[in-house]
């Protein structure tokens, strides 16, 4: 736990103690500053519901083009010239990264797909993998949550989804976590940057690949369609196709992971709401929506300012980022009745975890979908299931998300 003076702001935002528990000091900064400029994160930090939505909805001002290029901006000249390649893939506009009309336009060619209807013929498949996992496990009378099942589901399903071959799945399992590492924190490393750069130079000939296999001999698979989007339809070209690509691989990845072993932890860390669950399978659902308001996977998304705006008397001006704190907003008392209690009976639950409007996350069914069949196939096969380590080791390095380095479980 984490309270401070404002004085301490700076400090405490930046510590290790906050990503362990940042939910004291995002409450007290939404009390005293809900806007607060941070010279240590480098922009405007929200942390209230109200002022998360109006930014959401103002896509004219707060925008979602070219802010992950910026990781390189602080190094000097010499040192950024290196990073071109990892420069020049941000600043193709893909999916998570763009604004409409141009958003718009691509979110179209994808979303069909992610309707609740296309997976739910899903199910299925993601029931296989979630079984075979947990076949896996069961030798051992254990696993670690994280990298054993929490992980390697979403990965699996998007690499189904899009026609990569079986044996290739552990590529990009990889590369995922290469292209990930600088994301969400304050001036990564050289060494996370080249990590990046190297993961986003080994997955873009492979997709280019699968661009020119998918032009010779359509599939029945998400690749096939896209490709048909491109050259028939003219709807999205090569480029902006294989930056939404490794979106799909990145941001699917690490949102379901984090969804996954943050339900199970908190689960298990509150006996009396798994104990209710066990007594009312029904209420899984609720429990997924509870889990994803307490625990936000995103804990924070980022904007930058087209221009000039005024949020609530703040004047924010052109070129600074935004942090839309996510995991603030998700507890803001204004909204939520007892906001640090998890209460899987909770009503009414309008959290935004997914975001909201245009930026909605296009996986949201998805992600839900697999929690759904994880967590449920997990606490019913195994009615003894308990933690290892009571203590949690959230990962302190990433600042978007809020992820679990392990989760040692015992069946």
């Amino acid at each position: 736990m984490i309270s401070t003076t404002k004085t301490n702001w700076e400090s405490a935002l930046v510590s290790h103690a906050f990503l362990q528990d940042p939910y004291p000091l995002l409450h007290q900064m939404r009390e005293q500053e809900p806007i607060y400029w941070s010279d240590s994160i480098g922009g405007w930090i929200l942390t209230r519901y109200e002022d998360i939505m109006a930014t959401f909805k103002d896509t004219e001002s707060f925008s979602n083009e070219g802010r992950l290029g910026k990781a390189v901006e602080y190094l000097p000249p010499e040192k950024r010239a290196k990073y071109k390649p990892f420069e020049d893939h941000y600043a193709t506009k893909g999916l998570l990264h763009s604004d409409p009309p141009d958003h718009t336009r691509m979110r179209n060619v994808i979303v069909k797909d992610f309707t609740p209807n296309v997976v739910e013929q899903m199910r299925p498949n993601i029931q296989s993998v979630v079984n075979h996992l947990i076949e896996e496990a069961e030798r051992n009378g254990g696993m670690d949550v994280v990298p054993e099942f929490a992980s390697a589901l979403p990965v699996g399903v998007i690499a189904e989804i899009l026609g990569v071959p079986r044996a290739d799945r552990h590529l990009f399992k990889r590369w995922t976590d290469m292209i990930l590492g600088f994301q969400g924190v304050n001036k990564p490393s050289e060494g996370d940057l080249t990590r990046a750069q190297d993961g986003l130079q080994e997955i873009r000939p492979y997709l280019t690949n699968m661009i020119e296999e998918r032009r010779k001999q359509p599939r029945k698979d998400l690749m096939s369609k896209f490709v048909t989007a491109m050259t028939e339809e003219g709807r999205i070209s090569e480029s902006e196709l294989i930056n939404t690509c490794v979106t799909l691989f990145t941001a699917g990845h690490e949102t379901t992971l984090s969804l996954i072993s943050s339900t199970i932890y908190t689960l298990l860390s509150h006996p009396d709401q798994l104990a209710l669950l066990r007594e009312n399978p029904d209420l899984l659902k609720s429990t997924i929506e509870e889990s994803l308001r307490f625990e936000s996977p995103v804990s924070r998304q980022t904007r930058l300012m087209k221009q000039d705006a005024s949020l609530n008397g703040k004047a924010l001006k052109k070129g600074q980022l935004v942090f839309q704190m996510l995991n603030a907003a998700n507890r803001d008392p204004a909204y939520f009745k007892d906001p640090d209690t998890f209460n899987i009976r909770r009503e009414n639950n309008r959290h935004i975890a997914f975001g909201f409007g245009p930026h909605f996350c296009i996986g949201a069914t998805l992600a839900r979908t697999e929690a759904f069949i994880a967590v449920g196939t997990l606490i019913q096969r195994f009615p003894n299931l308990r933690l290892v380590d009571p203590k949690p080791d959230w990962d302190s390095e990433k600042r978007n998300s809020r992820v679990l380095n392990k989760l040692a479980v015992k069946f």
